[in-house]
């Protein structure tokens, strides 16, 4: 009965599942469950019956396919060994169609892994993703129509519509007028139907500004799998143009940390929390290089501490030293929400009136700490607690105070983001990083 031959690959013989996001779905009036990957590196989405989503669970690199048959086949069973031959025949169909959709570590997932780097490398920058919704929001804003079916003229076109969504949010915050510069802003990676309020509360100080000589986005890596700094030397597509990176600070990063800070990059292209501010940097700014990163949580230990990925304070400690060496203007963008509570993050109950109010002073203790540029103090806050309401962009949150080397710090908005049925909420701030 065992499936395990000298032909069949070992990866098929012990499956290991990559993360996958099971979506339900019907067809036909049945209930099923779509595997996407949420790495975005696999565009298509591969379709189970809902029991099957149990066996894909069993997929941990652990078990040989007729192991997990075992698992599944009841001891006393009267006729196990047909049952057991039989599951392990189901099986098998399940970790082939699996693996043909690249959801199993393996060879093939490598080989589509390759063709995504391959392509990004010839393009040169990563594609816009949630961005776009700049231009169907200002799209629908302007009452719908076709675009231009000429590519040069459609890009125009977008731009155009980009430009007037982002200058209408603009328009609509409240100048701070502050005396100091900017050197940096905490703001929201919250979706723009959501956020875009406290997006426009940040970026409105900098309306005028002197551009700088770059700009510092640090970013919370979401759905990747790196678990450290992750970077790239692609620029990022924009609904305004392209954005490139700025090469000498990139080099002069690899020269201190080596490759190993581009391990992952591919883990950059499903990320929302850096695209998101690109738009609002080239309407401000124009084609300013930028340094984009995904930091990790310095509370949270790297799985491996073998120096194969750059940590938290390794990378701040070079970026700062390497800032100094290159010189210049550098602003900085943490891009950071806070809170996450309700169901759709674990929690038993909806999101009540008594939950928001609670939530929103344990944000506010919090941000007490960031205000008053204490970033010892933050962390420190943060590991005590054990940041029981999920804020996500510890990382690049302290990163920012650190390096935007502000004297004051000013909170410009704090809202909370919370559905009709309080299935989840989202807490976020404008922060500005003040300095003479």
């Amino acid at each position: 009965m065992s499936t395990e031959t000298t032909e069949r690959p070992e990866h098929l013989i012990r499956p290991h599942a990559r993360p996958v996001q099971p979506l339900p779905v019907q067809n036909e009036g049945k209930q099923f469950v779509a595997l996407r990957d949420p790495s975005m590196l696999i565009q298509q989405t591969m379709v189970i019956p809902p029991q099957a989503l149990g066996v894909v669970q069993l997929f941990d690199g652990s078990l040989t396919v007729p192991e997990i048959a075992g698992r599944l086949v009841r001891e006393d069973d009267p006729e196990r060994d047909t049952h057991l031959a039989e599951a392990a025949r189901q099986i098998e169909s399940l970790v082939e169609q699996m693996d043909k959709f690249g959801l199993l570590w393996g060879p093939t997932f490598e080989n589509y892994e390759r063709q995504v780097a391959e392509k990004l490398a010839e393009h040169g920058a990563f594609p816009i993703r949630v961005a776009a919704s700049l231009v169907q929001m200002a799209h629908q804003a302007a009452g719908g129509g076709e675009p231009p079916e000429d590519p040069a003229a459609r890009d125009a076109w977008a731009a155009e519509l980009a430009t007037t969504q982002l200058e209408h949010w603009l328009e609509a915050a409240e100048d701070p007028e502050f005396d100091k510069e900017i050197r940096g802003l905490v703001v929201p990676h919250l979706d723009y139907a959501r956020g875009a309020g406290v997006y426009a509360d940040g970026y409105r100080g900098w309306v005028g500004a002197k551009p700088p000589d770059r700009v510092v986005v640090l970013g919370t890596n979401h759905v990747g799998l790196g678990d450290g700094v992750v970077m790239s030397r692609l620029g990022f597509e924009t609904p305004l143009g392209r954005l490139h990176p700025d090469r000498d600070v990139l080099a002069k990063l690899e020269e201190r940390l080596g490759e190993r800070l581009f391990k992952d990059e591919l883990d950059l292209l499903p990320e929302h929390s850096i695209e998101l501010h690109l738009p609002w940097i080239r309407h401000l700014f124009g084609e300013v290089p930028v340094v984009a990163a995904l930091l990790p949580d310095p509370l949270v230990p790297m799985i491996a501490e073998d120096g194969a990925r750059v940590s938290h304070g390794e990378f701040v400690e070079a970026l700062e030293s390497v800032l100094g060496e290159v010189g210049g203007r550098t602003f900085f963008v943490s891009s950071a929400d806070l809170s996450h509570v309700g169901p759709q993050f674990g929690e038993p109950k909806p999101v009540d009136e008594a939950r928001r109010v609670e939530v929103e002073r344990h944000d506010r203790e919090h941000l007490a700490r960031v205000v008053s540029n204490d970033t010892a103090g933050f962390l420190e806050a943060m590991e005590w607690c054990k940041n029981p309401t999920r804020w996500c962009s510890i990382g690049n949150m302290a990163a920012t105070m650190r390096l935007a080397g502000a004297d004051e710090v000013e909170l410009l908005d704090y809202r909370q983001a919370v559905d009709e049925k309080g299935m989840a909420l989202v807490s976020c701030a404008a922060v500005a990083l003040l300095a003479d």
